[in-house]
């Protein structure tokens, strides 16, 4: 069943948190009308609509909600209704294998959260036993903290993740227990800085230089060919570099160096000077070049990344000095290539960086013999390490031995202990969920619609009503029709009386049933929110007469229907289904009693000890005795008061009581008298006064006064003594 329902930021529901706590099998709950009870109803019925309001479940085990007010009564009021179905008596073997199911369903039910219940205890007092062991190994975190903190990183932050670190190493640390001295020397030494692992240099290599440096095109003159006529005078004048420049401009049979106009020998013999082995040293000479010039910009590219992060031990300063002078030879180099280029006839050769290089090797060697050496040294630092860490664990768990054997023994036995109970609630789950669908395929061979027709008519008759009735439609004969005697339809021509009485009946027999052929003994709450709207003295004894019916069906322990809900404005419905001969002043033990109100335009709910609803004499009391009564309204609240007892009831001259008084007392006095006497009976009446609350007191005091100055203290100190 429900235990708590909170409300708020819905509706009038805008003020501080409201809550139903400590809910029971049958609840009332009064209120006026627009103080805020179909909002509980709303929220009972559609909890997942109102996100920031909730609903409590016994054992978190939400049921079925039936929920009649003003919603259920626009959605199903209609020219046709859904049949309800209901278990039919024809045949006791089945009807008994029905009940016999459901109450197995229920027997599951009750051992899956008697299992449930028993396994949050288990896990409860797990919950403890590791608190207590956390602070335990957390004893031994702060006595061995200041000697052994780097041991201990990754679990100094938290008590869980020490406590888990301390049961993991006394389970898999197999190590030697060393001696405390022991433990504290080797800190001293191992802990220091931390040292990191050096990446090695890249080695410089550069020896596809010397190929280069070596090239035979370089020492040789690249000229043209020796057969051809024109190759003496170039060969004489030592000019083939110039004439090969030259030719880039040979247009129109004119020549570039003169001017003057040539034959097409000339320009043949030209053409056959600089022949294909010309063409193709050139070539050579070109690629030579690129090549260089590529690895050489390469190659320092290489030393300036070094240099760029250089290794602690590394000789960055000769090596930087090594860079510029091979940055030089290189450049030289590369005039030369691009000479020979220009001037193939020309013979040269490069510089050589050998030595440069060689320099350059032993620097990155030497610096890579010492990173090679630390890291040796940090490799074994860290093994070392990692020996003396789990040293100083092996130490810390033998210190909390006691401890540890203890929650080992303990845990072991409750975990198995919910890992059994967790197995216990599966199977029986899956026993209930092949026993919900017994009953389900026992309920759909059954249950009928036309039992509920029948029921509804009988009800009908014997309350008066013969001019209309309920009949089946559809081609299924599974909806409902309202009829009058004739046959013709009677759902338009009804009073609303009339519509909320038979829509009550519909909803009291749909509390018994379901819409659908399975689903009619699932365990439910049901919900009444004002079911005696529109309807005149007579229903409203019927309704309530039908009302108590379910209360007596909440209190069985075998029936479907958990719990119920009552929220009313009318007091006299709600003196009628709330009467009980059998309680006596305070509530019985499957009972609430709340008042929902509005206070400063925000609905509020206040739970009662007993039946708060006596009379409308009593509830003007009620107001009167209340500390968070409105300060609006409590003037209007004390002139009703004395209009029922003094007037109405006693037949007193107000004029004698108001003599009683002098001064401003009897100005009041006589306001309350006079506020009789003019016969208004509205709020607005209050706004010629400022109602503060020394106004409020000073009232209050005149009120009390008036019952004392005419002899009825004892009146007065009945109604205002707190119920």
């Amino acid at each position: 069943m429900l235990e708590t329902i909170n409300l708020h930021g819905v509706a009038s529901y805008t003020g501080a948190p409201q809550s139903l706590g400590g809910l029971r099998a049958i609840n009332f709950i009064y209120g006026a009308n627009g103080s805020g009870k179909t909002t509980i109803s709303r929220v009972i019925a559609a909890p997942n609509d109102h996100a920031t309001c909730g609903l409590a479940w016994a054992r978190n085990s939400a049921l079925e909600t039936l929920v009649y007010n003003r919603d259920f009564v626009a959605d199903n009021f209609s020219s046709r209704m859904r049949g309800i179905f209901t278990l039919g008596q024809h045949d006791a073997a089945v009807v008994s294998a029905i009940e016999s199911a459901r109450l197995e369903i229920e027997d599951l039910q009750r051992s899956i959260e008697g299992r449930g219940t028993t396994r949050k205890l288990k896990q409860s007092e797990l919950d403890a036993l590791d608190e207590v062991f956390r602070e335990e190994c957390w004893k031994s975190k702060l006595k061995f903290e200041g000697r052994f903190k780097e041991a201990f990183q990754g679990a100094l932050n938290a008590k869980a993740s020490f406590a888990d670190r301390m049961f993991r190493e006394a389970n898999e640390n197999g190590r030697d227990l060393q001696e405390l001295e022991n433990l504290e020397r080797r800190a001293a030494t191992l802990f220091g800085e931390t040292k990191q692992r050096e990446n090695l240099i890249p080695e410089f290599e550069a020896t596809h230089f010397a190929a280069m440096e070596t090239s035979s095109i370089l020492g040789r003159s690249v000229v043209g060919k020796d057969d051809v006529n024109i190759a003496g005078l170039i060969r004489r004048l030592g000019n083939s570099d110039w004439v090969k420049q030259g030719l880039t401009y040979f247009h129109d049979d004119r020549c570039p160096f003169c001017q003057q106009a040539t034959d097409g020998h000339f320009k043949r013999e030209i053409a056959e000077y600089f022949d294909e082995q010309f063409n193709k040293d050139i070539e050579d000479i070109d690629r030579l070049a690129d090549t260089y010039v590529a690895r050489s910009r390469e190659l320092v590219a290489q030393l300036d990344a070094i240099l760029s992060d250089p290794s602690q031990y590394l000789d960055a300063t000769a090596l930087g000095q090594l860079r510029s002078r091979l940055q030089s030879v290189l450049s030289l180099n590369r005039q030369y290539l691009e000479r020979k280029k220009k001037e193939p006839s020309e013979k040269l050769s490069l510089e050589s960086f050998f030595d440069i290089y060689q320099e350059i090797s032993m620097l990155i060697s030497e610096a890579n013999e010492k990173i090679a050496a630390h890291n040796d040294l940090v490799d074994n630092i860290v093994a070392e390490r990692a020996a003396l860490v789990g040293d100083i664990w092996r130490y810390a768990v033998e210190e909390s031995s006691l401890a540890i054997g203890t929650y080992r023994n303990r845990s072991s036995d409750l975990r198995a202990a919910i890992e059994g109970l967790r197995n216990g609630i599966n199977t029986k789950s899956a026993a209930r969920t092949a026993k919900q669908t017994e009953l389900t395929e026992l309920e759909r061979t059954i249950t009928s619609v036309q039992p509920t027709v029948n029921a509804i008519n009988q009800l009908l008759m014997s309350f008066g009503f013969r001019n209309f009735r309920l009949a089946t439609a559809g081609s299924d004969q599974l909806h409902y029709r309202v009829i009058r005697s004739d046959g013709t339809e009677a759902g338009d021509t009804l009073s609303e009386g009339e519509k909320t009485f038979i829509t009550f009946l519909y909803f009291y027999h749909l509390i018994s049933g379901s819409v659908s052929e399975t689903g009619t003994t699932s365990p439910r709450v049901v919900v009444f929110d004002d079911p005696v709207s529109s309807l005149d003295s007579d229903i409203l004894f019927i309704v309530s007469s039908l009302i108590k019916k379910v209360f007596d069906k909440a209190r069985e322990p075998t029936s479907s229907i958990k719990q119920v809900f009552v929220l009313t404005h009318n007091i006299y419905f709600h003196k009628e289904v709330a009467f009980d001969t059998s309680r006596a002043t305070d509530r019985r033990n499957f009972e609430t009693f709340w008042i929902v109100k509005k206070m400063d335009d925000h609905s509020i709910v206040v739970g009662h000890p007993n039946n708060p609803i006596k009379s409308s004499y009593e509830m003007l009391w009620h107001e009167v005795r209340d500390e968070t009564r409105s300060s609006l309204t409590i003037q209007n609240t004390l002139r009703r008061i004395i209009e029922n007892y003094f007037i109405i009831m006693g037949n007193v001259n107000k004029d004698t009581i108001v003599a009683m008084f002098e001064g401003q007392d009897q100005l009041i006095c006589n306001s309350l008298f006079s506020w009789i006497n003019d016969g208004s009976h509205s709020i607005h009446e209050d706004l010629y006064l400022v109602c503060d609350d020394q106004t409020v007191q000073r009232y209050l005091r005149v009120f009390k006064e008036i019952f004392e100055k005419s002899g009825h203290t004892g009146h007065y100190e009945m109604m205002i003594r707190p119920r």
